[in-house]
């Protein structure tokens, strides 16, 4: 289970986030100004996929700075969830692109739309593209390897790559063979890698929200860890959720032997538990509940 301890990224990271947010948000205008001139479908489709792009990078500068933030009496968890509510925005933006992309495509290519595309202006913008998501790619790779804003940043240009590149070689193609139809059939294409993203990050986002235990995480296997502890006898009414992608919390209620309690021996116990999901399973925020046998008699049924 991965853990960002520093819930997002340090000065040095959110100033790399920023250059790459100017350079994409740069591209972002002048593909939409190229698309519109050009008569390109493609470059509008990947200028839709580079503002969801841009939504992103936006996210994870103002995640970074969010997240330290202290939490309130109002705010008890602090404001990681701002990640979580900001993704949902950008899985529906990301689906809303591809579907009216994909629909402008299929239907310049059954109703045998001649649309005029200008294959150089294209070729120029789609170039520029390219250019920026490589150097914004390269800006964030440079980054903290353990910080989940910068990879998911990453990511999000490293898609853009194709895109661009699939813009190029359908304006190489007009400009070539004078295929119109190569642009819709681009654009299509970049419809189709858009979904598979947009449905991975409405799947986390859902998970999150749900408060589901993370996917990469065994409710048994911690149960069995924290069962071979020195004193303790039974564990039960588990919960383990996320407040946002990188931050997993856990609790639990724990039965101890009468001696344990008998001699004082409780926080010795919790340091115990909470080093051992710490060093096993990577959770930093951990809270366990004490109780002697017998006490699990008491609470309401259902606990597991």
């Amino acid at each position: 289970m991965a853990h960002d301890h520093a819930h997002g990224a340090g000065s040095g990271n959110r100033t790399r986030i920023a250059i790459a947010l100017a350079i994409v948000a740069t591209v972002l205008v002048v593909e939409i100004l190229g698309g519109v001139l050009s008569g390109s479908l493609t470059l509008l489709a990947d200028a839709g996929h580079m503002t969801t792009d841009t939504i992103g990078l936006v996210v994870a500068l103002v995640a970074s700075v969010l997240a330290a933030r202290p939490a309130t009496d109002r705010h008890t968890f602090g404001f990681q969830r701002f990640e979580v509510l900001a993704a949902l925005v950008n899985g529906l933006l990301l689906t809303g692109v591809a579907v009216s992309v994909g629909i402008e495509a299929v239907r310049r290519l059954t109703e045998r739309v001649e649309a005029e595309v200008l294959p150089v202006p294209m070729l120029v913008v789609a170039t520029l593209g390219l250019a920026a998501n490589v150097a914004a790619f390269l800006v964030l790779r440079g980054g903290d390897r353990s910080s989940l804003n910068l990879r998911g940043a990453m990511l999000e240009v490293l898609g853009d790559l194709l895109g661009s590149v699939l813009a190029i070689a359908a304006a190489v193609a007009i400009l070539l063979t004078g295929f119109a139809p190569a642009d819709a059939i681009a654009s299509l294409l970049v419809a189709v890698l858009i979904v598979p993203r947009a449905a991975l990050l409405l799947r986390d986002v859902v998970r999150v929200l749900l408060e589901s235990a993370p996917r990469d995480t065994s409710v048994e296997l911690i149960r069995t860890h924290l069962l071979e502890t020195r004193g303790v006898t039974a564990v039960h009414d588990v919960h383990v959720w996320q407040l946002s992608t990188d931050a997993p919390v856990f609790t639990a209620h724990v039965v101890v032997e009468p001696a344990v309690l008998e001699r004082g021996g409780s926080s010795a116990l919790l340091e115990a538990l909470g080093e051992c999901l710490r060093e096993h399973f990577d959770v930093a925020h951990s809270t366990f509940q004490l109780e002697p046998a017998g006490h699990a008699e008491i609470e309401e049924p259902g606990h597991r």
